[in-house]
């Protein structure tokens, strides 16, 4: 059986250009099935979330300049909608406790739940302007699920949590990831960062299936 083409994906849940991506992720599930095994991991962009916005928006109108900007970045895409209040009602302090929760939910229960449950922090944020920089949001919002909530609160008490994260988080930083989303392939020979089409990403998969990078090149 051939081996599936590994893609190291690097996003911030608060990230609305990864939020974007999501539905080109699932399409790319669909396409190539087996053929692809995609990897979570998680890059620090919006851990500091008022620092970044003085930083980079203190001069664009703040929050408010910010929220704009995240309406006009869905507005291209028909299929992809956000709640009108986030930024301007609704300003998480941080990422950080979204993905410190979905790591101890990995430790407890297993990555494919895991990323389940990444896709329905990221839907209560982006769709219901829910303040997922909360842990008390987090843990509210999971109560009258079948998580082990008693188990995932452990796991971050204990640190185990926090320690995946922040391996996730330098190895966004010692392979140079820019920022959210990344798509890593070809063992890092190949970098796709920010908005990048569906085509662009399935041309790439499809030539690295077609051609493996271990095959003899030309040049």
């Amino acid at each position: 059986m051939t081996k599936p083409l590994q893609i190291d994906y690097y996003s911030d849940i608060l990230c609305v250009w990864a939020w974007i991506a999501q539905c080109r992720l699932e399409e790319l599930k669909k396409q190539w099935g087996d053929q692809i095994r995609i990897r979570h991991f998680y890059v620090d962009v919006f851990g500091d979330v008022e620092q970044k916005i003085k930083e980079s928006w203190a001069e664009k109108g703040g929050y408010s300049g910010f929220a704009k900007h995240v309406q006009q970045a869905v507005s291209a895409f028909d299929e992809i909608t956000v709640n009108p209040e986030l930024w301007q009602q609704v300003r998480p302090r941080t990422s950080a406790n979204a993905h410190l929760f979905v790591k101890a939910i990995e430790i407890t229960h297993g990555v494919a739940l895991a990323e389940d449950i990444d896709f329905k922090i990221r839907q209560s944020f982006f769709l219901e302007a829910g303040d997922i920089g909360s842990l008390d949001f987090l843990f509210g919002q999971f109560e009258h699920t079948n998580l082990h909530l008693e188990e995932i609160t452990h796991q971050i008490h204990n640190g185990r949590a926090l320690t995946a994260l922040m391996r996730d988080y330098r190895q966004a930083q010692s392979e140079s990831i820019k920022g959210s989303p990344t798509y890593v392939l070809d063992s890092g020979r190949q970098v796709l960062f920010g908005n990048v089409g569906y085509r662009v990403i399935h041309a790439n998969i499809e030539e690295l299936i077609r051609k493996p990078s271990g095959e003899a090149s030309w040049c």
